[in-house]
């Protein structure tokens, strides 16, 4: 098994969720049940060689609505607000 192919496993154990990517890399996710209502999604996007690319958190309140987003890698960006439209 390639180093690739070992990444991809322990990526799919792990999030159980994904998504294939135009580009041919992968966007891996997972839930998180939060206090009153809220979840969070955990979300890593890999490359084809499953390097993470970037890694991020989406936070979702009781209505469904994306309200902040934070971003922890390439560069840890903290809580941001969604702005609503």
């Amino acid at each position: 098994m390639s180093e690739a192919e070992l990444k991809r496993y322990e990526n799919e154990k792990k999030f159980g969720n994904w998504e294939e990517l135009v580009s041919g890399g992968r966007r891996y996710f997972y839930w998180v049940e939060g206090r009153y209502g809220w979840k969070a999604r955990y979300v890593k996007e890999v490359d084809t060689l499953e390097q993470t690319v970037k890694f991020y958190q989406e936070i979702i309140n009781e209505r469904g609505k994306l309200v902040e987003t934070h971003e922890k890698s390439p560069v840890d960006t903290r809580h941001k607000k969604v702005k609503e439209e």
